[in-house]
Formats: C-alpha cells, sequence, structure tokens
C-alpha cells in the first residue's frame, strides 16, 4: 500500500454536508397577497354594509397595505432568507383586520376617527419590523446591551407617573396631543433583559441553592437581580394602576424562568403568588375592586335601573353575534363606548363575524404564538431559545389577559389587542416582536443540520 493511499485510509471522515431548509419566500409571498386582498374584502364589506357601494378609498387602502407588506417581504427575502414564512403574512391579515374594525367604528363616531392615526402608526410599525430585519445581523448582539436595555425600560415604566391619570390609569404619556404608551416598550426590553440574564445563569438557578419541598431555590446572589427588577417593574405599575401589564410582566418573568430551569415547582409558586397578590391589590386597590366587582356582577347596573355597562354591552355583543356573525358593518358593539376601539374592539369581531370569524382570529393568534415556541425549540443556544420563547409568550398573555376580560372569564384589564386594537405603541411593539421572531426563525433554520427535527 502506498504513503498516499495510508494518508486516505486514516484521515477523518470529512463532516456531513449541512442540509439547508427550504427558504419558501415563495409561499410567503402568497400567503401576503391573501391577507392583503381579505384586508381590502373587508374593508369593501363594511362599505357595502353601511352605503350600499363600495368605499372611495378601498383602492388606496389596498394598495398602501400591498405596498407595506411587500417591502417587509423583500427585507426578509433579503436578510432572513430561512425564515419561517408564516410570521409576516400572520402579523399583515391581523394588521388588515384591525384596521377595517376600527374603520368600521369610525363610522359610528365622525367626529372621532382613528383608522387614519391607526393606519399611520402601521406604517411606522412596518417601517421599524424592516430596520430591524435589516440592520440586526443577529439576535446575539442583544445580549451585549442587557444592562443598558433594563434601565431604559425602567425608566420608559416610570415617566408617567409624571402625567396626570387617564380612566384611571398612568400609562399615558401626553404632550401637544401626542400620546404613547411606554409600558409596551417596555415589554420587549424586559423580555430581552430575562432571556439574557437567564441563559448566563440558568446552570445556577436550575442547580445550586437550597431545596424547599420540592423545589430548588437559587442562591440570592443569582436569583437576586431579577427578582429586584421584576419587583420594580411591576411595583411601579401598581402605583399606575396598570394592572394588566403588571401581571403580564409577572406571567412572563415566570415563564421564562421555567423554561430556562425547567423546574415545574416554579409554575406552582408563580400561581401562587399571582393570586396572592390579585387577592391583596383587589382589596386595598379601590379602582381595581371596581372590576373585580363588575366582573362578578356584569349586570348589577341594569338591575339597578342605571343601563348596561360595557362588560354587559360586550357580552350583549358576542351573543348577538351568534355563529356566523351579524356582518362586518351590521353591528351594534358601538354601544359599548369610549373603550370600544381598545380593550373592547374583540367585542366588535365577536357580534359582526361570529364564533366562526373570532375562533380563525384565536387561530392566527394561535399560530403565531406557536411559530415563536417553534423558532425557539430550534435555537442551538440558550438566549435565542429563551428570547423567542419570551415574546411569544408576550403575545400569548396579552390575547388570554384581554380576550377573557372583555368575555366575563377573569376581570377586565386594560390592555390593547394585538394588532386589532386602536393604540399606536401597541402596533409598533407588536411589529417589532414580529421582526425579533423572524430573525430568531432565520438563525434557527439557518443553522439546520439534518439531524434534529425541527
Amino acid at each position: 500500500m502506498s504513503k498516499a493511499e495510508i494518508t486516505a485510509a486514516t484521515a477523518d471522515p470529512p463532516p456531513p454536508a449541512v442540509r439547508r431548509l427550504p427558504r419558501r419566500r415563495g409561499i410567503e409571498l402568497a400567503l401576503i397577497v391573501l391577507a392583503v386582498l381579505l384586508s381590502v374584502y373587508g374593508y369593501c364589506a363594511v362599505g357595502l354594509a353601511r352605503h350600499g357601494t363600495l368605499p372611495p378609498g378601498a383602492a388606496g387602502y389596498g394598495a398602501g397595505l400591498g405596498v407595506l407588506a411587500l417591502l417587509a417581504h423583500l427585507a426578509v427575502r433579503l436578510r432572513a432568507p430561512y425564515a419561517d414564512p408564516l410570521l409576516l403574512p400572520i402579523g399583515v391579515l391581523l394588521n388588515g383586520l384591525g384596521l377595517v374594525l376600527i374603520y368600521r367604528l369610525d363610522l359610528e363616531t365622525p367626529g372621532d376617527r382613528a383608522a387614519p392615526a391607526q393606519l399611520v402608526w402601521s406604517t411606522l410599525g412596518v417601517a421599524l419590523f424592516i430596520l430591524v430585519v435589516l440592520l440586526l445581523r443577529d439576535h446575539r448582539v442583544l445580549q451585549r446591551y442587557t444592562y443598558v436595555g433594563v434601565i431604559a425600560a425602567l425608566v420608559l415604566l416610570t415617566l408617567p407617573i409624571l402625567f396626570p391619570a387617564v380612566n384611571g390609569a398612568r400609562i399615558w404619556i401626553r404632550i401637544a396631543g401626542f400620546s404613547i404608551q411606554p409600558g409596551e416598550f417596555a415589554k420587549v426590553l424586559l423580555a430581552v433583559f430575562f432571556a439574557a440574564y437567564l441563559a448566563a445563569n440558568r446552570s445556577a438557578l436550575a442547580y445550586t441553592g437550597r431545596r424547599v419541598w420540592k423545589l430548588q431555590l437559587p442562591t440570592g446572589r443569582v436569583l437576586g437581580p431579577i427578582v429586584a427588577v421584576w419587583l420594580v417593574s411591576v411595583g411601579v405599575l401598581i402605583l399606575e394602576r396598570d394592572l394588566g401589564t403588571s401581571l403580564l410582566f409577572f406571567g412572563l418573568f415566570v415563564v421564562l424562568l421555567y423554561v430556562a430551569t425547567g423546574r415545574t415547582g416554579w409554575i406552582a409558586v408563580g400561581l401562587l403568588l399571582a393570586a396572592l397578590g390579585a387577592v391583596a391589590v383587589g382589596r386595598l386597590e379601590p379602582h381595581v375592586h371596581s372590576r373585580i366587582e363588575t366582573w362578578m356582577h356584569p349586570f348589577a347596573s341594569i338591575e339597578a335601573g342605571e343601563g348596561a355597562n360595557q362588560l354587559a354591552q360586550s357580552l350583549f355583543a358576542f351573543a348577538e353575534g351568534g355563529l356566523l356573525g351579524a356582518g362586518l358593518g351590521l353591528g351594534h358593539s358601538y354601544l359599548i363606548g369610549f373603550a370600544v376601539k381598545s380593550d373592547f374592539i374583540l367585542a366588535t369581531a365577536g357580534e359582526e363575524l361570529g364564533l366562526a370569524g373570532i375562533g380563525a382570529v384565536f387561530l392566527l393568534y394561535g399560530l403565531l404564538v406557536e411559530r415563536g415556541f417553534r423558532a425557539g425549540l430550534a435555537q442551538r443556544e440558550p438566549f435565542g431559545r429563551l428570547l423567542a420563547v419570551g415574546l411569544a409568550s408576550l403575545v400569548a398573555l396579552q390575547v388570554f389577559v384581554i380576550a377573557g376580560g372583555v368575555t366575563g372569564l377573569i376581570p377586565l384589564t386594560g390592555m390593547a389587542m394585538p394588532f386589532l386594537a386602536q393604540g399606536g405603541s401597541s402596533v409598533v411593539t407588536n411589529w417589532a416582536i414580529v421582526a425579533l421572531l423572524v430573525r430568531v426563525s432565520d438563525s434557527a433554520r439557518r443553522g439546520y443540520d439534518g439531524q434534529d427535527a425541527r
């Protein structure tokens, strides 16, 4: 045997070739076209139901939404070609449906038109989506700014204390007719912080400390910083009477702690603390106590001869919708009052689209959350896994809290339904969440080697 043959026989075998997953950008484009067409159809259906003719701005609405969606698609095709093909179309469809519902409610309040402003905010949200996809080449870069982000989040949460309360809560910053809700941006920054800190300390959290009952409690040195940040953020929100966002942050904290450590005991502890906190705040805070009373007795105002309150009107709207709904533009959910375009917009969807339509909306949210979890599970490094799970959990928790409130399942909290409800801060933040999920999913699918199930 020659020297060359011996060398060839003893050499290490070549590494297996990396098998790339299909990019599926064509599927994404087809779904985006379908999402835009469905949104335009809804817009036209409202005009036909209300006036018997197509609304004059239908072509412009369709063209504007289509251009925004196409630009977002081109950004994904250019910088994140392996991203999940369902994330962007779901965002486009939910945002388009939200614009249709707000436009439909604007017809009942000609002096208070919210759809034009919501379209501007949606444009800003898509622009932010494009910037994140183009400029953030690797989601792991966010780990470098962990503590800068958490300081910015706490500042954003604290600022509304300096401004007057709106509808009993201090969650807005209003200057010269311009208003934003900084807590919406803070939730993404806190999700990044929780993911980065837990990823760096997951072993110490899971395997060190004292064992109490069936739960491994980490040392105070490890658990202290993240608990302190969570307590400060939730404490500020309680001072601002923003119980919904407090519940959202608490749920995010518990979910990520469970995912990082794999200890199911954290779920039990979280539920126990949530129950104790809810009882304490419900008894001590009059604003929250009144909402609990309304939740327990939604028809008490009718029995007292004072008319239906917002929750009762919302329940009537869902009942009126039945299985297939009254049809877009033909409902009476505007009787809910001032929060019909924000907190209670789901009641309009329930009345005019029926159980079938609102079930489809919930399926869209469920699919968005599932794809976020899938992107996280496909990640090999802990920060990306926790970040994707945290962002998807933000959407899931927010949908549960809002849907539960307007249907009477849980006490009502003032939050915006992702993409659907009126609220510029909310729609911009949700587009940022989708952009980060696109980036994480692209990283996971790009590194797929054919050995792990995705």
